[in-house]
């Protein structure tokens, strides 16, 4: 009896991450090809399709483990979670998790760090170019008001912690980089990834910045974030700070046409 259309789509999905399935193979068409080979090579194509989406998106990472090994863990994420949208850029996003998770590669305890690096310059590169806050913006504002300011990041930016010189990892993993042996325990690595006109990027952070930086990202105000980052790191200076993240174009500008009170909404 043919396999009614939800149980051949079930039984297709389940044979594409390695379930065959005598009764899919009697439900396609066979000529010189045989029905079961027809299916192991569509089975090929999606794994080794879905593996090169993969490394365009985690270079780092597969710079850093070589293809075999990353084709290999790539092969065991898509096994585990196939594309449940078309959009092949959107598809990665539980992969450094996956990574985290991943027995062999538990050796190199920075590696899933590295994943979500990648992914942030991912999403920070398809983000959409839109108007950041300047120094200009603020002048509107009464002083009195600004430090129950809050100030949303601009789209596409986010904060990557790691107990690893992560940053410095990416940088010697770099095409043409020269070699460089990078020391583990020289220290963590708080970096900024922000979304430039042409690409993405990310910048080091100080602890006193990090914190104020995902103080900020949780909705609280300016005072709020500065206490925080203060408490984390005591000669945190909120002035040098967020001069600093102004000038590289940190947050978002204030939205319009919502009042007179520009307290009301950010994006």
């Amino acid at each position: 009896m043919p396999l009614a259309l939800p149980d051949l789509q079930a039984a297709f999905a389940a044979h594409v991450v390695g379930g065959d399935r005598a009764d899919l193979a009697a439900a396609v068409v066979s000529d010189s090809i045989s029905a079961e080979a027809r299916l192991r090579v569509y089975r090929h194509h999606v794994t080794y399709s879905l593996g090169t989406a993969l490394t365009a998106t985690f270079p780092t990472v597969q710079a850093l483990v070589g293809d075999g090994f990353f084709r290999t863990m790539a092969g065991r994420f898509v096994a585990r979670e196939l594309p449940a949208q078309p959009v092949l850029s959107e598809y990665d996003a539980g992969f450094p998790e996956f990574v985290a998770g991943y027995e062999p590669a538990s050796g190199l305890p920075y590696l899933a760090d590295l994943a979500r690096l990648d992914w942030a310059l991912n999403v920070a590169f398809h983000s959409p170019v839109d108007r950041r806050l300047a120094a200009a913006d603020l002048a509107a504002i009464a002083v009195e008001q600004l430090p129950s300011l809050s100030i949303a990041l601009s789209a596409g930016a986010a904060l990557i912690r790691s107990r690893y010189p992560i940053d410095r990892i990416w940088n010697a993993s770099q095409p043409g980089a020269s070699a460089e042996t990078v020391d583990l325990a020289a220290g963590r690595a708080d970096l900024l990834v922000l979304r430039r006109p042409d690409d993405a990027a990310f910048v080091v952070l100080d602890t006193g910045e990090a914190a104020f930086v995902a103080s900020l990202a949780e909705g609280t105000s300016l005072e709020i974030a500065a206490e925080q980052a203060t408490s984390t790191e005591p000669s945190f200076e909120l002035s040098t700070a967020f001069a600093r993240l102004l000038a590289l174009e940190a947050f978002a500008a204030l939205q319009q046409g919502l009042g007179d009170d520009p307290l009301k909404a950010l994006e």
